[in-house]
């Protein structure tokens, strides 16, 4: 089965559930990959009617199980792309002054991947992000880029780094959008088509004539992202998409990249930093944590199984919960602000954890195994 295939087979459950919403952007994904003008033209025929009929289930159902199945007729027959090294990143060191040095970095970017950037504040993100994106150059150690550029200027293009803070735009977002498109390549007749599938796939359909000054920051960053969309790159480096945003919009728009991403025709690669721990580890096929300009890979470190990692928050204080963890070998048991972080030995797992709790009648509000993420180095 072709990765394409396991994709249009998720997309036909969605359907069969009535997630319409979801499976609206996978078929704007889909009709993109096409890459054909008469679909342009169908899907957003059918967005159109989509706006004014939003109620009628069935029709909906109908419409979209015919417009999907077109799609993959048509799409079966295109051959997908396999991932491959797009980034090669070997030794990277950037050095500003005696205070504070990035690296040596050492990383391996590939299409359809998503790596995640994470550490504190000034250990060295976006400093990483700006050196790859050909912004800041390296003390030393290589970049290699495996696409082929002319210069810097053609670099930039193919490699789009999004920063924290944005330029502002003016006059309407739709406006600009279509003049993104036309410097990149879509011809009058498409233009349109593919700019009104792109802002609909990230949800900014109803905000497409606001002006930069009435939208919220979270939105702001959403058309940045179209914008760069539009351009076709290679990679995305982002720095932290997922400041100004709730938690529930860090979730639709860390699923919108995965599967921006992933596309079986298209894939590109994305580098994103956060202090979002978990929602970024859900996410990332690697994670790279940086401490005072130093890397580690969470997949790569000696001790990853070695320890069991508990993080949990409870009504006893310290030396109650030392007590009651007596029964079990324990390594640590310490307070990090208002939650408790326990670290067994090699054998304990989880329901070892688990027993002790329920034994004990131990009130816990809140509970996550850190052994594997990159909660732990926030602690060690």
């Amino acid at each position: 089965m072709t990765e394409f295939e396991k994709q249009y087979n998720e997309v036909k459950v969605l359907l069969e559930f009535n997630d319409f919403n979801q499976t609206i952007k996978r078929v704007i994904d889909f009709t993109l990959d096409t890459e054909n003008i008469d679909f342009y033209k169908k899907t957003n025929d059918f967005l159109n009617w989509y706006d004014l009929n939003e109620t009628r289930t069935e029709e909906k159902k109908e419409k979209l199980t015919v417009l999907l199945n077109e799609l993959y007729s048509f799409l079966s027959f295109k051959e997908c792309h396999n991932h491959k090294t797009i980034i090669l990143v070997k030794n990277l060191v950037k050095e500003y002054n005696s205070s504070f040095k990035l690296g040596p970095i050492d990383l391996d970017i590939k299409t359809g991947e998503i790596i995640g950037l994470v550490g504190e504040n000034g250990n060295g993100k976006t400093t990483l992000l700006r050196s790859l994106c050909g912004e800041l150059h390296p003390s030393s150690g290589n970049i290699t880029y495996h696409f082929q550029h002319d210069g810097l200027y053609d670099l930039r293009s193919k490699l789009v780094y999004i920063p924290q803070r944005t330029d502002t735009w003016r006059g309407s977002m739709y406006e600009n959008l279509e003049f993104t498109a036309s410097c990149y390549g879509y011809s009058p007749e498409e233009n349109n088509l593919v700019v009104d599938l792109v802002i609909t796939r990230l949800g900014l359909r109803k905000f497409r004539n606001h002006f930069w000054n009435n939208l919220s920051s979270g939105y702001k960053m959403r058309f940045e992202l179209a914008r760069m969309l539009l351009r076709k790159p290679k990679i995305l480096l982002i720095d932290e998409p997922l400041a100004n945003l709730d938690i529930l919009a860090q979730q639709t728009i860390l699923d919108d990249f995965r599967n921006i991403a992933n596309s079986a025709f298209r894939p590109i690669a994305i580098v994103l930093s956060s202090q979002q721990l978990y929602e970024v580890e859900k996410t990332s096929n690697q994670v790279v944590f940086l401490k005072q300009g130093s890397q580690k890979n969470l997949n790569t470190e000696n001790d990853v199984t070695k320890h069991c990692i508990i993080e949990f928050e409870s009504e006893l204080n310290l030396s109650e919960l030392k007590q009651a963890f007596s029964s079990i070998e324990i390594i640590s048991l310490e307070q990090n602000g208002g939650t408790f972080i326990a670290t067994f030995p090699e054998g304990i797992e989880m329901n070892d954890f688990l027993k002790v709790v329920i034994n004990q009648s131990i009130s816990i509000s809140y509970l996550r195994n850190i052994s594997n993420s990159t909660r732990r180095f926030f602690v060690n």
